[in-house]
């Protein structure tokens, strides 16, 4: 990969030179690693409310199965492995973003539940806008921007494709990371060996009125989580933390104290006394809705320092779209040839029809034109913003939440409100929401086949294979999580998945449609973030710290503490890069180990009646007795320091 004397950019496999590149083997792979991918990082996004990138680990696989099983293989037919298997990634963040919305409603009293193949629909289709949509945008993004935008992903998985003679010892860690991951979550979580969460009140006395009332501690003490802090690295984990810290150990306690000085006080939305409330009350009642206004304006103002560049995006975008090809496709080099813009107009002309006649989501005319409205806009916005930061660093959330407040407003000006003009803003939010994902995921796609020299026409093709079969899976995925472990705390499931993000939308709907919403602490929530934001620092992983629990958040920054360490540790620049991106691959393969068995764990629960009864009886109980929560944290401390030695040694 370089450039020429003409300052034209060569790709590593040249234009004219013609290699094997959509191949069975490298289509099987690759949909078997998107659901894998898809069903993990689902998994773990309902969990912790952030999803880790598949395309690195899927191309570091790619190498290593590929390379073993096979001969010949070419860097082209890796490029669609990743290609097709970083797309459930993608998928599974758009959904667990906004499909849990029903459920909670439905945990709530609402009548209405989506079923899996709606689920199946709205993938698709939402899916195949933010593909469409995106092909004719890569000409301007991929080619002409080149250099401008890093697209830091689609570039690293390049790098390790070409690097293919690496690709052996650079899957040892994620494997490694996998075994390690899988084997401590069965001990664990299915032989009950120590507590996941070892906990401590930071308060005491005869009317728990020592120390810090309201106060709590805890960790939850997983693989998954360790790898993600480590991923994600000391700055954000550290804000994340931050938020936690303030939310937990600073605003609790201090409702506490108010409630012990003014006893028998009752303050909306609670109906017990504020001072009778457990720090797990506090934080459902009020610190929640903190984390909610938090979250939405940490959404909005990374959407609105992202408007220079949706200004220029969407100028360019239109530009794209209404432009005229004046050349046969067939003429041009092979690594020039996209779909025809006809194609991909046919294409969109028909997912738009299907939208509106998408059946039990109460779309109908108005909500499909704000789904295709919206998706246009914001579809262009996210495949610059990724250029720019990457997948990872992209507002999704908060143009998400900015198309389910506008879309709210545009329904309920037209008379559309209660309980289905939830459903209808919850459809469109959907639909965009997993538009703007995708549509991310193929522009790094893309980024990466360009470098590489790929044809595009066949990556934007099997993008949809990307898409088609983790869309199968999420519907019965979702729906298992949901039945062994719910997203709503209550008698049934006392330890839900939290769906953080799905969480505050389906408040935000809920409450603006109905007129219900708590405002004073979620306005309160939003002039917290503001004020980090005034000080220079971004908000939204500190709103997001703020509204999950202190358990989650502890796990995480000690990962992004070994990071740290490492960073500090190891001065040259070659060697840190090597170690660092070692850590990296092994931290995913924690991810997905931990995750996979989570979701084994789900099956188990959900479709077994004796082992459901076995698991809710036990929940939260060790074999260990007393010496459990010191065992977990023994054995965290032990999967810290492996996790240590084996970047160390890279």
């Amino acid at each position: 990969m370089a450039v020429n004397n003409n300052n034209k950019f060569e790709p590593y496999i040249k234009a004219n030179q013609t290699i094997p590149e959509v191949t069975m083997k490298a289509i099987i792979l690759g949909a078997l690693l998107s659901v894998i991918f898809g069903v993990a990082n689902a998994y773990l996004g309902l969990k912790v409310g952030m999803t880790v990138s598949a395309s690195i680990p899927a191309a570091v696989i790619s190498m290593a199965l590929l390379r073993s099983l096979f001969k010949k293989v070419t860097v082209l037919e890796n490029n669609i492995v990743q290609t097709v298997g970083s797309a459930g990634e993608s998928l599974a963040a758009g959904i667990i973003f906004t499909v849990p919305a029903f459920f909670i409603w439905n945990a709530q009293g609402f009548e209405y539940q989506i079923s899996q193949w709606q689920i199946i629909g709205l993938s698709l289709l939402g899916g195949s806008l933010g593909i469409l949509l995106m092909i004719p945008l890569r000409k301007y993004l991929v080619e002409r921007e080149h250099g401008k935008l890093a697209f830091p992903e689609g570039t690293a998985c390049s790098e390790i494709i070409v690097a293919g003679d690496e690709g052996g010892s650079k899957a040892k860690q994620v494997f490694i990371g996998i075994g390690l991951g899988a084997a401590y979550k069965i001990m664990m979580n299915m032989a009950r060996l120590w507590p996941e969460i070892p906990n401590i009140n930071l308060f005491w006395g005869n009317n728990n009125d020592k120390g810090l009332p309201g106060a709590n501690i805890g960790m939850d003490a997983t693989p998954s989580l360790l790898g993600v802090g480590y991923i994600i690295g000391p700055k954000i984990a550290a804000l994340m933390f931050g938020g936690a810290v303030l939310g937990y150990i600073g605003i609790a306690p201090l409702l506490a104290y108010i409630g012990q000085q003014a006893p028998g006080m009752v303050i909306a939305p609670a109906t017990l006394p504020l001072g009778d409330l457990d720090p797990g009350q506090l934080r459902n009642f009020y610190i929640k809705y903190l984390g909610v206004g938090a979250v939405a304006l940490g959404g909005f103002v990374s959407l609105m320092k992202s408007i220079p560049v949706i200004v220029h995006s969407f100028s360019a975008g239109f530009s794209q779209l209404m432009g005229k090809q004046v050349v046969d496709p067939d003429k041009l080099p092979r690594t020039d040839r996209d779909l025809p813009l006809s194609t991909v107009l046919i294409g969109s002309l028909i997912v738009i029809v299907l939208i509106w006649l998408f059946p039990g989501t109460e779309l109908h005319i108005l909500g499909a034109a704000m789904a295709v409205v919206f998706g246009f806009f914001f579809v262009v916005v996210a495949a610059r913003i990724v250029g720019i930061v990457g997948s990872s660093s992209s507002p999704v959330s908060g143009m998400t939440i900015a198309t389910l407040l506008v879309t709210c407003l545009i329904l309920l000006a037209f008379g559309v409100k209660g309980s289905s003009g939830m459903i209808t803003a919850m459809s469109v939010g959907t639909v965009v929401c997993i538009a703007v994902c995708m549509s991310g995921d193929i522009a790094q796609d893309l980024k990466t086949g360009y470098l590489l020299g790929a044809t595009p026409r066949k990556q934007q093709l099997t993008e949809f294979i990307g898409l088609l079969f983790p869309a199968l899976a999420m519907g019965a995925t979702i729906f298992l999580l949901n039945d062994a472990f719910g997203f709503v705390r209550d008698a049934t499931h006392p330890e839900p998945l939290l769906a953080p993000q799905a969480n505050v939308m389906a408040t935000v709907v809920q409450g603006v449609m109905q007129g219900d919403l708590p405002w004073i602490p979620i306005i309160c929530g939003a002039m917290i973030a503001a004020s980090i934001e005034l000080v220079g620092i971004s908000s939204l992983p500190f709103a997001i710290g703020l509204y999950l629990p202190i358990d989650l958040s502890t796990p995480i920054m000690a990962g992004g503490l070994l990071a740290l360490f490492l960073r500090k540790n190891v001065q040259d620049k070659n060697d840190y890069k090597r170690k660092q991106e070692n850590g990296i691959l092994f931290g995913s393969g924690l991810v997905a180990g931990d995750a996979l068995i989570g979701v084994g764990i789900a099956g188990l629960v959900a479709g077994i009646t004796s082992y459901r009864a076995f698991y809710e009886a036990h929940e939260g109980l060790s074999l260990s007795g007393n010496f459990g929560p010191w065992l977990s944290i023994i054995c965290f401390s032990a999967l810290i320091l492996f996790y240590w030695w084996r970047v160390k040694r890279s």
